[in-house]
Order: structure tokens, then C-alpha cells, then sequence
């Protein structure tokens, strides 16, 4: 592992952990993109928001979790990009069962990982994770997923910032993860520390890239000593605390309208990781006993959750639904919500998170989505 990835790795842990040990519930196509290719003629007759409908009927994101022998994809301990805080089974987890599940939509097949002919048909091209904790929680996954399929590949690891770069030298890949947990600004001023609703000054790293993948919604719902900003300001009001979905409402407009103004769907696919799933209080999949994610070996069984879905995903929906450029839901939430077996809970490298998934493990089948669905647009 090289020093970048060690030091960006330990700053994420500490990152992760701060606020001590309080519920982490409040924490955190594969195709040529020239104008001129197939994909660049049908992109434009496509629906803007596509939630999960495939050509064929198939909803990617309804369905259930069953045992698969073949999986875990990858060994998440032997894995150099696995965050020490996610890599369970080294942390001492004594349970395996939890790697063994593959997510089976009603109806249809996810495309098995072939991570070759990922980097293949992706030769030069560009993929960026941005956001929070879970974003990197992905960008993770699918870098181990890709260097578990060419382990003699050379790569390289470079962090600049906030900005941290996997290049598959080979194939001229770059899989990037930016921080940034708000997508609109956050700024010091005088009066403190203040989010600007209805401002991105600072997106230049967004442009040029292939793909990129957005993520943002824990942050909001922080409070007290995990709580990252003063104020809120809108325009020239500046208030102490509003409504939170309404702030994140305003925010993710903010992020349509810059996405909807600077993006070329015919070079750049966007993606927006939907809400993802804590577990916190057993009560919500008919477990009152249990107080949290701690013990849990199995997901929740079949295709429904007795839980509440969380405000954030009809925001999300709402904005998506109103942009005017193509973006793709991967609307993660339910599947999450029912594999209350895969946070590392007490196995986190020091306090209890059931908020944050153990690698190898859940977030491997959000990259499998991914490609699924560019898989699927490549095949219109």
C-alpha cells in the first residue's frame, strides 16, 4: 500500500469516528463515450430519472437476498484499498455467513462482475465517486472488485486533497473518490462555519470525467458535536438551523441545476447512490430486542421490510424527477435496509458502527448494479 493510500485511509478512520461513539446513523455502457457511438444517438431519448425499469420489465432494485456459495468477489482482507474501519474479517468478525448473499431482483439477473471487461470496454476513461463516507465506501468496493480481477495489472494510488486517485495503468482507468459530503459549499467565515444552500463554487474537478457517481444525504442529519456547520444561508439569509429535509431539498436543486447547466450527456453518464440503510433499533425489522446491527448473522428474509423509509429518498426523487440531463438512481435503500447483517458493528476498529458495510460485502453489489445498468444501455 502506498503512503497516500495509508495516510487518506487513516484520515477516513479518524473521520469516521469522530463524535466518539454516538449512533452513526447521524455520521456518515460499459461503452465509448463519442459522440458519434450508438450510445451518444439513444441517450438523448431516454427518461432523465430512470428509478429501475430495464428494457426488459425487470425492477433491479425490488427483489431479495439469497445464498450464494461462490460469493465473497474478492478477499476484503487482502484487499490495499479497504479502509481499516470496513475490513471485518481482519478486525476479528467470527461470523462469514454475511459474504455469502447475492442480491436477486424479481424477475431477472444481475450481469455477473467481470472486472477485465470492465476495464476494458472503460480503456481511458474517467469515474468519480462524490460524496460522504458511503460514497467511499464504494468507491472501495469497486476497487477491489477491479484489482481482484487483474492482480498482475499495474496501478498506482495518488491522493491529492480530498481527491483520491486508483489508475489501472494498463487500461488508462482512473476510479477517483472526492469528498465532499454536501455537494454545495461549506465555507468559514466570520460568523462561523456556514453552508451554502444555493451555491457550488468548487466543481471543476466534476468536469471531463466519464462517469461520475453523487452521494449526499447523512451529513444532513447530523447534530451536536458531529454537526460540521454553523449556519445555513440562502441567498443573503443566514438562520441558526431550518428544516432539514427542506435545506437538503434546496441543496440537491442546487446540484440538479449545476448538473443540468455544465453536464454533455452525450460524454458524461451521471449517477446518483441513493439513500443507504442504518440499523439502529430492531423494532424496525420486527427484532425489538435487538438493539442495534450488533450479533446480526443473516439478512432480513424475503421481499419486504416492516421498517419506515427515510424522508430523504421522496427529496431525492422529487429533484431527480424535475432535472431536465439524464440521471440514474441507483435507489439502494431498500435492499440496504434489509441486510441489517452487514455493518461492522462492534468490528469497526473501535466503537460500533451499523452504519458504514463490511468489505468484501454489501456495497459489491451497488457497483454490480452499476454495471448492470450500463451493461444494459450499451445493449438499446
Amino acid at each position: 500500500m502506498t503512503l497516500s493510500l495509508s495516510l487518506f485511509l487513516l484520515h477516513s478512520q479518524m473521520s469516521l469516528w469522530s463524535g466518539s461513539i454516538l449512533h452513526l446513523t447521524l455520521l456518515f455502457s460499459l461503452v465509448n463515450f463519442s459522440p458519434n457511438n450508438a450510445f451518444g444517438e439513444k441517450i438523448s431519448k431516454l427518461n432523465q430519472f430512470i428509478p429501475s425499469e430495464q428494457s426488459n420489465g425487470c425492477n433491479l432494485f425490488q427483489g431479495s437476498w439469497v445464498f450464494y456459495d461462490q460469493y465473497p468477489i474478492y478477499d476484503g482482507s487482502n484487499c490495499p484499498f479497504v479502509n481499516p474501519g470496513l475490513n471485518c474479517q481482519k478486525n476479528g468478525r467470527p461470523d462469514k455467513l454475511y459474504l455469502k448473499y447475492r442480491w436477486k431482483p424479481d424477475n431477472c439477473e444481475l450481469s455477473s462482475f467481470d472486472g477485465q471487461d470492465f476495464l476494458e470496454r472503460f480503456g481511458g476513461k474517467k469515474i468519480m465517486f462524490v460524496g460522504d463516507s458511503l460514497s467511499s465506501n464504494q468507491w472501495q468496493s469497486l476497487s477491489c472488485m477491479l484489482q481482484s480481477s487483474v492482480p498482475n495489472s499495474n496501478y498506482t494510488v495518488v491522493q491529492k486533497g480530498l481527491l483520491l486517485t486508483l489508475s489501472f495503468q494498463d487500461y488508462g482507468v482512473d476510479v477517483t473518490f472526492l469528498k465532499n459530503g454536501f455537494l454545495v459549499d461549506l465555507v468559514v467565515e466570520k460568523e462561523g462555519r456556514v453552508l451554502k444552500l444555493d451555491s457550488i463554487s468548487r466543481a471543476e474537478q466534476w468536469k471531463g470525467v466519464d462517469i461520475l457517481i453523487f452521494n449526499s444525504y447523512h451529513w444532513w442529519i447530523h447534530t451536536g458535536s458531529i454537526q460540521t456547520w454553523d449556519y445555513f444561508q440562502v441567498g443573503d439569509k443566514m438562520s441558526k438551523e431550518m428544516d432539514r429535509m427542506e435545506a437538503y431539498r434546496i441543496a440537491l436543486t442546487t446540484w440538479a441545476n449545476w448538473v443540468d447547466s455544465n453536464i454533455d450527456p452525450m460524454k458524461t453518464r451521471v449517477f446518483f447512490q441513493g439513500i443507504s440503510a442504518t440499523h439502529y433499533h430492531g423494532r424496525e425489522w420486527n427484532e425489538p430486542a435487538a438493539k442495534d446491527c450488533s450479533g446480526q448473522t443473516k439478512p432480513v428474509e424475503g421481499s419486504d421490510y416492516p421498517g419506515e423509509r427515510y424522508p430523504g429518498e421522496a427529496v431525492v426523487k422529487s429533484v431527480l424527477s424535475n432535472m431536465t440531463k439524464p440521471v440514474y438512481l441507483l435507489d439502494i435503500t431498500f435492499l440496504t435496509q434489509l441486510r441489517k447483517d452487514g455493518h461492522p458493528s462492534k468490528y469497526a476498529n473501535g466503537g460500533l458502527d451499523c452504519s458504514h458495510w463490511c468489505l468484501a460485502g454489501v456495497p459489491d453489489t451497488w457497483n454490480l448494479l452499476l454495471y448492470s445498468v450500463l451493461l444494459e444501455k450499451e445493449n438499446r
